[in-house]
């Protein structure tokens, strides 16, 4: 079971002219097919127990979308994290403000930062002073959760495709430790000269990073430069490739997610 967004809205010329010619109408389709899979088909055994919500400690989980989509298209999402230790966790799917993107001709729609080429491949152009121009808007909404008094380590922040990308960067380039950063179908979206800016603390957060595959739109290639990367860098990362996922996030990986942050979850005291 897939849960299909319109993460990375780029396309060649020859595979996708609809999105060129009529990007408000694969929204609306994608949109409604995106709403109705999370709802209809979520997983039953995902019920909590119950639990009082004074054991569950606040978190805070920002959830950074694709090209083109929005936050709200995407916050279904949360439907999923059932369990009882998620009671006391604000989310939040912010929408990235409307920008040209070189990929699609120029054409203005929700994008974090410029995109260069798609397919996106382990050697593809990096605008990197676009993505630090976002990462500072990431680290406002993060400050924002601290300051109102959640611990950092209850800060996840997790990204699909281009939000997958801004992810990694946001995470790597904070101040604090948070408690994990969470890529799907996402790149590094830097040159490995960055690695001298990351913070100490920043280099102690946990990282996640699911691919699929079958993935045409940011390759494969592009998802598994990133271990090494961040290995380079002394950044401790998880990487899981799902065979047969193409450029979607699947139930099984949400699922995953909400195991792997359960167990980086900081207690109340």
């Amino acid at each position: 079971m897939y849960w299909r967004t319109k993460g990375s809205a780029c396309r060649t010329r020859d595979m996708h002219t609809i999105l060129l010619t009529n990007p408000m109408v694969l929204l609306a389709v994608i949109l409604g097919s995106t709403i109705i899979f999370i709802l209809f088909l979520q997983p039953r055994h995902l019920s909590s127990s119950p639990k009082s919500d004074s054991m569950a400690a606040r978190s805070f989980v920002l959830w950074l979308h694709g090209l083109g989509d929005s936050g709200p298209a995407n916050e279904p999402i949360k439907t999923l994290f059932r369990s009882s230790e998620f009671r006391n966790t604000k989310w939040s799917f912010p929408s990235a403000p409307e920008n040209p993107v070189t990929c699609n001709y120029g054409m203005r729609m929700p994008s974090w930062f410029d995109i260069q080429e798609i397919p996106v491949t382990a050697d593809s152009p990096k605008a990197e002073s676009d993505v630090l121009k976002a990462v500072q808007n990431v680290h406002a909404m993060i400050d924002k959760e601290v300051a109102a008094g959640t611990d950092p380590n209850n800060v996840f922040v997790c990204g699909f495709s281009q939000g997958g990308a801004l992810t990694l960067a946001s995470v790597l380039l904070y101040p604090k430790k948070l408690g994990g950063g969470a890529v799907f179908s996402g790149w590094v979206p830097f040159n490995s000269s960055m690695v001298e800016k990351f913070p100490e603390d920043a280099k102690k957060t946990p990282i996640l990073w699911s691919h699929g595959m079958a993935d045409r739109t940011v390759l494969f290639e592009a998802g598994q430069a990133g271990p090494p990367f961040l290995q380079q860098a002394g950044v401790t990362c998880e990487f899981k490739a799902y065979p047969g996922l193409d450029h979607s996030i699947s139930n099984e990986e949400l699922q995953f997610l909400e195991s792997w942050i359960k167990t980086r979850l900081q207690s109340s005291s």
